[in-house]
């Protein structure tokens, strides 16, 4: 099986947060994960939706900061093994295009 989660980890604070994301993304090295990063967050695939909680809390850990927030969706579809980019691929059949539009 493969769960695919929805990361969000940062700071609460008005400077940059790109050294703080940096250090989340980091801390997912440490674990059996795929993942890549989006301007909204890190979409993560694991083999468990335990695998995912353990990596997000250490990225969640790796943050410094007097207050931290933390967004986790996870996606744990247990009858089929779907890859994230496999279910962007499904949207895309059905739009005849990518799923993406730039200004």
């Amino acid at each position: 099986m493969t769960a695919i989660a929805l990361l969000s980890v940062a700071p609460v604070t008005e400077d940059s947060m790109a050294e703080e994301v940096a250090a989340a993304v980091a801390a997912l090295d440490d674990f059996d994960v795929s993942y890549e990063t989006n301007p909204m967050g890190t979409v993560i695939e694991a083999e468990t939706a335990g695998e995912l909680f353990a990596a997000s809390q250490a990225a969640h850990e790796a943050v410094d900061g007097d207050r931290v927030s933390t967004v986790l969706k996870i996606d744990d579809k247990r009858t089929e093994d779907l890859r994230a980019r496999e279910k962007v691929e499904k949207v895309e059949d059905v739009l005849g295009r990518e799923a993406k539009r730039e200004r």
